[in-house]
């Protein structure tokens, strides 16, 4: 057994031996200069980091340093080994590559403070308590939490059967200058700020309830104007995706067009619609200005949609910002970053729960 290992270490020096003189890098070589330049960048910060000449450790800076310092040493290194025309085409293939870590930069540095925020308040009494008689620290943002749930859910019951059934009809359907209107509307819809579906939805209840009320389906109503065209303009996309033969021949063998797309379409595009109501759910469920001006904010909990305030995680963040500057600053500080966490955590699993959903039930390839 030792003398058959020993021998395949030496055939794979041999080997690696062969291919750096022939004129080209190992396998793998990329990965291991961009680690090494990765570690050495996160030391250097870790030492700026100890000597205090940043104020924590950057995350960022070492990751952009790092890759930067990967284009420089893999040049050089196939320079030498490979000649002049391999390295720049290695340059080139690592610039490239460069170019797609630096775009992913804000991504990384969001994740990384959120998480070195929210953890100093990510236990179990922030997801069992609310704010209710709570001055100073401590307190939770369980009734954030159910409020943001509800809200969201109710507006994507509102949503999505009619973007879905808006779709359809300009897909299927829609024909003419009330298509054409309807797709123009959707358009201008997809790009009005969020502040002015709650002023519609604050103006809308106002006639009918009067000013003074806030209630979460108020919100759900809000939010929902925002969600309905991104349902409407993917599904539509996705719609228009299923090819025309499968159409055709459902129609080839009397199957009428609504049962066509009924038991054709809708379950061929069933991923791509998953997918797009889970981005319309993602642009949503983050707002804070309609929130804040038709729910309002409370400290206690509240289930009833229809019945009095209820507070929102993207309230509850704004709010606690705003106390930062009274009694125990840093613990309203705490709990802002605790609960922009879990905000992410919630859309994650969203994500999570879509992407299972679209992967069950969408048709199956192949015998």
């Amino acid at each position: 057994m030792t003398t058959a290992t020993a021998q395949r270490g030496q055939d794979r020096r041999i080997r690696s031996h062969s291919t750096l003189t022939a004129g080209k890098l190992p396998r793998g070589t990329a990965w291991m200069v961009l680690a090494g330049a990765w570690v050495f960048s996160g030391a250097f910060f870790v030492l700026l980091a100890i000597a205090g000449a940043t104020p924590t450790f950057n995350i960022v800076g070492a990751i952009f340093f790092g890759t930067i310092l990967f284009d420089i040493v893999l040049y050089a290194v196939s320079r030498i080994v490979e000649g002049g025309r391999r390295a720049k085409d290695r340059l080139v293939t690592s610039l490239v590559s460069t170019a797609f870590i630096i775009a992913l930069l804000p991504l990384i540095s969001l994740i990384w403070t959120v998480l070195v925020g929210g953890m100093a308040r990510f236990d179990v009494a922030f997801f069992t308590e609310s704010m209710r008689n709570v001055i100073g620290d401590g307190g939770g943002a369980l009734h954030a939490i159910v409020g943001t749930l509800l809200i969201t859910l109710m507006a994507t019951l509102i949503s999505v059967p009619i973007g879905l059934l808006t779709s359809i009809y300009l897909v299927e359907y829609g024909r003419g200058m009330l298509a054409r209107s309807i797709t123009f509307l959707v358009d201008v819809m997809t790009g009005i700020p969020s502040i002015v579906a709650g002023l519609f939805t604050f103006a809308l209840f106002s006639l009918i309830l009067g000013p003074a009320v806030r209630n979460g389906f108020m919100g759900a109503i809000a939010l929902s104007v925002l969600m309905i065209p991104v349902v409407v303009r993917s599904s539509e996309e996705i719609l228009r995706l299923v090819p025309n033969e499968l159409r055709e021949a459902s129609y080839a063998l009397g199957v009428p067009k609504w049962l066509t797309i009924l038991r054709i379409v809708l379950p061929t595009s069933l991923a791509g619609i998953v997918t797009g109501i889970m981005l319309a759910i993602a642009r949503v469920i983050g707002e804070t200005a309609p929130l804040l001006l038709v729910t309002g904010f409370t400290f206690s909990m509240n289930y009833n949609l229809f019945s009095d305030r209820m507070m929102t995680l993207p309230v509850f963040v704004y709010t606690q910002y705003v106390q930062a500057a009274g009694v125990s600053a840093q613990g309203s500080i705490d709990r802002a970053w605790t609960a922009a966490l879990t905000l992410i955590l919630i859309v994650m699993a969203l994500n999570l729960v879509g992407r299972a959903i679209a992967k069950i039930f969408a048709p199956k390839r192949g015998f």
